[in-house]
C-alpha cells in the first residue's frame, strides 16, 4: 500500500519529467508513467532524425526509468486529437496572418484533459508533469479557494508561462515536484541516482511535428497550393505605404522578422505587421516595432474569477520575455493592456500571461497591439 496513493506522471524521456517520476516515487506514492505520442513525425516531410518527446528513443527511455524503478509505464497515443486540435490551429493561424503557440495550447487543451482522462481509468487522484512551477491553493482574500500557478525558483527555467490555460478543476489534480528545485538541483539528484544518460542527454526546444524548424516547408507540404495563392505580394514600408519589393507569401513572415526577408534593404528592416486582406507585409526599423497596448481575447483567469479593475501587472508576450509593467483592464471576454513603456514585437496569436508578484494572474492570446496614441475608437472597436 503506498503511502499517498496513486498518481499518473507524464514523462516525456527527459530529465525533468523523469525525475519527477523519480521524486514521486521515492515519496511514497504508488506512480504510474504515461508517454504521450502526439505526432508521428514520418508522417511531416521532414528531412532531420527524429527527435524530441515523441521519438522512439524518448519513448523507450521514459519506459526505462520507470522498469529500473518498478513502476508501469503507459503510451498514450493522442495523435488523432492532437493533429485535428493543435495542427490545425497552427496552419490556421498562420493563415490569418497571425503567430501561434502550439506548445501552449497543447498543454492546456490537449495533454492535460488526455492524462485526466487515463488518470480516471487507472483509478489515480492525482496527475503530475516535471514543469518549474508551483501550484496552490489560495486561503482567503479575493482569490479564496482558487488555485494558482506561480513561477519557480529556477528563474532560468520557470515554466510558469505556458501553464497559464490550465483550468481550476485540472489544477485542483495536478502536482508540479520540480518547483522549488533549480536545473543545477535536478542534473545532480539524476547523477546521484545513476541516471548519468539522462544528465548527458540533450534537450529539444523544437515544435515537435516541425522538428527541422522550416515552418514554411511544413504549411507547403500541409496545404497544397499554398505558396502559388499567396505569393506576389507587396513589401510596403511603415507609416509612409511605400512599395518596398515582392514577398513571397504574408503566411510565410512572422512579426520581428529581419532575416529571410529575400531582399536587401541597406540597413536593418523588421517585419512589422502582416496584413492578410491584401497580402501586405509591413517592414520598418527596430523603433517601428515598439507598441505599448494590446488587446487579449480567450481568456483563462486563474487567480481571480473576475479581474478587480484596473490591475497593476508585469506582462509577458513570449515564453522569453522577462516581462514589461503594465495596467489591465478587463471588458467582458477581452483585456485590455496599457503597457508603461513600449514593447518589441508583439505578435498576434501568441500568449500574453499577466502576473501578480510571483503569481500568474491568467492569460490569454493577443488579437492586436496598438500605439496608445493612436485613435481610442480604434482600441474600442477591438474589445467589442
Amino acid at each position: 500500500m503506498s503511502k499517498h496513493g496513486r498518481i499518473l506522471v507524464a514523462m516525456s524521456g527527459g530529465i525533468d519529467s523523469s525525475l519527477a517520476a523519480v521524486m514521486l516515487h521515492e515519496e511514497g506514492y504508488e506512480v504510474i508513467g504515461m508517454t504521450m505520442k502526439t505526432w508521428d513525425y514520418a508522417s511531416s516531410g521532414g528531412t532531420k532524425k527524429e527527435t524530441g518527446c515523441c521519438s522512439l528513443d524518448s519513448i523507450n527511455d521514459a519506459r526505462n526509468i520507470a522498469v529500473s524503478l518498478g513502476f508501469p509505464h503507459y503510451i498514450l497515443d493522442i495523435r488523432e486529437e492532437f493533429g485535428d486540435y493543435v495542427i490545425d490551429h497552427f496552419t490556421g493561424e498562420y493563415l490569418e496572418g497571425r503567430t501561434p503557440n502550439p506548445c501552449v495550447l497543447c498543454n492546456t487543451h490537449i495533454k492535460w484533459d488526455a492524462l485526466l482522462r487515463r488518470a480516471d481509468r487507472l483509478d489515480c487522484e492525482f496527475i503530475a508533469t516535471g514543469h518549474y512551477a508551483h501550484i496552490r491553493q489560495e486561503q482567503g482574500g479575493l482569490a479564496d479557494g482558487r488555485y494558482i500557478i506561480s513561477k519557480g525558483v529556477d528563474t532560468l527555467k520557470d515554466q510558469s508561462y505556458v501553464l497559464w490555460g490550465v483550468s481550476q478543476e485540472s489544477l485542483s489534480r495536478t502536482k508540479l515536484p520540480l518547483g522549488h528545485l533549480r536545473k543545477s538541483e535536478i542534473r545532480e539528484m539524476a547523477k546521484e541516482r545513476g541516471f548519468i544518460e539522462l544528465v548527458t542527454k540533450s534537450e529539444s526546444y523544437e515544435i515537435c511535428f516541425v522538428p527541422d524548424n522550416d515552418y514554411r516547408g511544413f504549411l507547403k507540404r500541409r496545404i497544397p497550393g499554398l505558396e502559388d495563392s499567396v505569393a506576389g505580394g507587396n513589401f510596403v514600408m511603415e507609416g509612409t505605404g511605400k512599395i518596398l519589393g515582392k514577398h513571397q507569401g504574408y503566411p510565410f513572415y512572422t512579426i520581428g522578422q529581419r532575416k529571410g526577408l529575400g531582399m536587401a534593404f541597406g540597413q536593418p528592416m523588421f517585419v512589422t505587421e502582416i496584413r492578410k486582406e491584401t497580402n501586405e507585409v509591413v517592414l520598418g526599423i527596430d523603433k517601428d516595432l515598439l507598441r505599448d497596448g494590446m488587446i487579449v481575447s480567450k481568456l483563462n483567469l486563474q487567480k481571480y474569477g473576475h479581474l478587480p479593475a484596473p490591475l497593476e501587472t508585469i506582462t509577458k508576450v513570449r515564453y522569453k520575455d522577462p516581462g514589461t509593467a503594465a495596467t489591465i483592464s478587463q471588458h467582458n471576454d477581452k483585456i485590455e493592456v496599457l503597457f508603461h513603456e513600449g514593447v518589441s514585437a508583439i505578435a498576434p496569436g501568441q500568449a500574453a500571461v499577466f502576473y501578480e508578484d510571483n503569481d500568474v494572474i491568467g492569460g490569454g492570446w493577443i488579437m492586436k497591439s496598438f500605439r496608445q496614441s493612436e485613435a481610442k475608437a480604434t482600441q474600442q472597436a477591438a474589445l467589442v
